[in-house]
């Protein structure tokens, strides 16, 4: 594959092809239950056929198809294990690799941002790629003052193929929904579209990145990589020394390890609004990497990928969110109601019943009631079944809660973080990590 595919009938005839193919793959399975085959057998043969083909099309048409298949990858944690199992190994596979482009579109790409003679100042650059993503693939290079650096540039017709591969995602939403129960897909897709341009611009990823590299500089726990140079379509950054990821983590690490970069991706995630203004609003394991320690014991987490933060209007967290969950945290439920109305969560036309609020909320609330919670997939798959059951009482709260705009990127990065802390099974000191960092949620002195 030489660049991203323009065409937009091209890539949405393989997208079309996802729901066709399942309702295909039902239609053989039907035929061979008639012919005495399990059910059960059956079923688990389509998921697995299913999951091959919808995210090996996502992973090699890249743009917003791979990005999807990212999102779906941080909630995967959530859907029960008949469900999730054929599902697993693809989805993990989207966290951290995707196919390559040559070389030479690489240097195009920066004689076009760099100028002619960019090899004056990138004086040496890696034949192949050290990894690849949704719009562009990272290669490894030396800047002319003896730095290693990590050059990522943007696949050509990435901002098409991103418009259009949402735009066509969006209108399957209800069919792919039928491959992916209990995700709730059109909302997801409109929050990807939303973010589009922002993740377009990499002079604007740059401006993000210098400023959480700047506040986290001296952290002895966190490394961000600054800023080397940036173009539309090329960002040079400093080179972070790693050989693997969260998903590594979560694939076989050990507990001792689970439980460190699941303390360490907590407090990045909630000490960062404090210091730099924004939120690093795509959080999937990808982008957490793992930094190498002489003695092989669990060390320093590097962070990767700026081109999706929220800028927070008052340069920190909402003070409401930190002051609600300590509401709800002490089940207060009509002080939490009170509380919800006033920030536009529910409006004031809404009756909503104060004690069915408090237990929808209960996956926010919960891990802050103890010194340490245990985070895991089983949890997180109660907690998922127990609000989509339309037989429990809290399954109507749903419908009758407003997410208001400022809100939005917000919730999306917390319900991905507890994603990623269920996947990796980590016991976390979140209650004192929020008491520390999230504005709000500290005990009145």
């Amino acid at each position: 594959m030489t660049e991203l595919p323009r065409k937009a009938a091209a890539r949405t005839a393989r997208l079309a092809a996802l729901p066709l193919g399942y309702a295909g793959r039902n239609a053989l399975g039907l035929g061979k239950r008639i012919g005495g085959k399990p059910a059960e057998a059956v079923m688990i043969e389509i998921q697995q056929r299913t999951a091959d083909q919808l995210f090996r099309t996502l992973g090699e048409l890249k743009g917003g198809a791979m990005k999807f298949g990212q999102a779906l990858s941080v909630l995967e944690a959530a859907l029960p294990d008949e469900v999730a199992g054929p599902y697993r190994e693809q989805l993990t596979r989207l966290q951290d690799s995707a196919p390559p482009m040559p070389t030479q579109l690489v240097r195009d790409a920066l004689e076009r941002d760099l100028g002619p003679n960019w090899k004056s100042q990138l004086v040496w650059l890696d034949g192949g790629p050290t990894a690849a993503a949704s719009i562009g693939q990272v290669h490894k290079g030396r800047w002319h003052d003896g730095r290693d650096v990590a050059v990522k540039v943007q696949y050509p017709g990435a901002g098409d193929a991103l418009r259009s591969d949402l735009k066509q995602l969006s209108r399957l939403a209800r069919t792919i929904g039928s491959l992916v129960p209990g995700v709730e897909i059109k909302p997801l897709i409109e929050e990807l579209q939303a973010r589009t341009e922002d993740e377009l611009d990499y002079r604007l990823e740059a401006e993000a990145q210098r400023t959480f590299a700047a506040a986290f500089r001296d952290d002895p726990d966190i490394s961000i990589p600054d800023v080397v140079a940036a173009g539309d379509t090329t960002l040079i950054t400093e080179w972070l020394d790693s050989t693997s990821s969260l998903a590594a983590v979560i694939a076989s690490g050990t507990q001792e390890a689970r439980d460190h970069y699941g303390d360490l991706f907590v407090r990045f995630l909630v000490t960062g609004p404090e210091r730099t203004g924004m939120l690093h609003a795509d959080p999937h394991p990808g982008n957490f990497r793992i930094l190498p320690t002489e003695d092989g014991k669990p060390g320093r987490m590097g962070v990767l990928d700026f081109g999706a933060v929220a800028r927070l209007p008052e340069g920190r967290l909402p003070l409401a969110m930190g002051s609600l969950i300590r509401i709800a945290e002490i089940e207060d439920d009509e002080q939490l109601l009170e509380g919800l109305r006033r920030e536009g969560f529910v409006k004031d036309n809404v009756k909503i019943d104060p004690a069915l609020l408090l237990d929808y909320l209960s996956p926010f609330v919960e891990p802050t009631q103890v010194e340490r919670f245990k985070f895991s997939r089983e949890w997180m798959q109660a907690q998922f079944q127990r609000v989509n059951n339309p037989r429990e009482p809290s399954y109507t709260i749903a419908l009758k809660l407003n997410l208001p705009p400022s809100y939005l990127l917000i919730h999306r990065t917390w319900l991905g973080a507890i994603g990623i802390l269920s996947q990796l099974r980590a016991e976390v000191a979140f209650r004192q990590i929020l008491t520390e960092s999230l504005p709000g949620f500290a005990e009145p002195s």
